[in-house]
């Protein structure tokens, strides 16, 4: 059952990003073009996922797990520190560069051409380095 419910939000997420434009990287690259060609789109999609994770996270905070049974996950602690601020940084480059972030990069899939399939190999070798990344700068300040 969790795995129906897991598929069926991936591709309702999926199609959202689809009509809302998100998987043009004209649009994300246009948000960003605030002193050119500037498209305000991505603040109406952000405002219209924001709002309904709002909703989600309240009613999280009245139930221990949801309506399948599976119980939800604790809350991360908001712990601003060198890695949560660089990986910031870095997705935010690669997202303005690329005009593409996970997501939309595996929703574009289907229609993105090698430019998609170049970000996505790229994207899968950052995610299989970052931990070998982390643990090298990890045990380097250790020994500092």
């Amino acid at each position: 059952m969790r795995l129906i419910f897991s598929a069926l939000a991936g591709a309702l997420f999926g199609a959202g990003l689809f009509v809302s434009g998100m998987t043009d990287t004209r649009k994300v690259q246009g948000w960003l073009d605030i002193f050119g060609n500037w498209d305000p789109t991505l603040a109406f999609v952000m405002g219209g996922a924001i709002l309904p994770m709002a909703l989600a996270w309240w009613v999280t905070t009245r139930r221990s797990a949801s309506l399948i049974g599976v119980p939800f996950p604790p809350r991360a602690e908001p712990v601003l520190d060198r890695r949560l601020i660089g990986g910031s940084v870095l997705f935010g480059l690669g997202w303005g560069l690329a005009g593409l972030c996970p997501g939309p990069a595996i929703a574009s899939l289907s229609y993105g051409g090698t430019g998609g399939l170049v970000f996505l190999a790229a994207m899968l070798a950052g995610m299989a380095v970052s931990p070998v990344m982390a643990r090298l700068l990890d045990s380097s300040r250790a020994a500092a």
